[in-house]
């Protein structure tokens, strides 16, 4: 009889661009920005529990974040904003787990959240560690975001949402993005939006 061998466990994820992004030591040679917005437009914020037709995406709401930032912090600049576009980005990999199973889970999962964002910045020119003012202004849009994606589209009342992610002031949400997109808008907007960033923050 043959000897029966069990491989070990897969630790990468192959991609649509072809690359094979290995998850305990991700290379940024492996990361592409199209990879990226693909896997974004598709996965849905609050584990899918949201109103519409669509899932409300990880892109998308990274475009929410970003025009939130617009308003509250202009001053963060091309660099910043290129940050703020990847602050999700190793989501595209890992999922978008709610902050209740994130705290469950504890170390591991950020541990490896650490290095794909790390990867990721690497891959595109991010400077890291990231200033302290701009990693709170890019939390603080990060915190009105979820107030309203929260209080609009996953069923939150007004006084929970405050409790866990405090009320807004001075952003009109009317002008938002708020509407869930279809998966291939949302991976379009997030590629268009990221180029003309990119762009910007090299020529800064």
């Amino acid at each position: 009889m043959s000897e029966m061998r069990t491989a070990p466990p897969r630790a990468w994820q192959r991609m649509l661009s072809g690359r094979r992004l290995d998850l305990v030591d991700p290379s940024p040679l492996d990361i592409e920005v199209e990879d990226i917005a693909h896997g974004l437009a598709r996965v849905a914020r609050w584990n899918g529990q949201t109103i519409g037709r669509h899932a409300f995406s990880v892109a998308q709401h990274t475009l929410l974040v970003d025009a939130i930032a617009d308003r509250m912090t202009p001053e963060i600049g091309a660099a910043g904003r290129l940050a703020l576009l990847l602050h999700d980005a190793p989501e595209y990999v890992i999922g978008d787990m709610i902050s209740p199973f994130k705290a469950l889970l504890g170390g591991d999962y950020k541990a490896v959240e650490s290095r794909l964002l790390e990867a990721i910045h690497r891959r595109f020119g991010v400077k890291a560690p990231l200033p302290q003012r701009l990693s709170k202004a890019i939390k603080s849009a990060d915190r009105v975001s979820a107030y309203f994606e929260a209080t609009r589209l996953a069923g939150f009342d007004d006084a929970e949402a405050t409790r866990y992610f405090g009320r807004p002031r001075g952003v009109d949400p009317t002008s938002l993005p708020l509407e869930p997109w279809p998966a291939a808008v949302a991976e379009q907007r997030y590629l268009k939006r990221f180029a003309i960033v990119a762009v910007a923050a090299q020529d800064g």
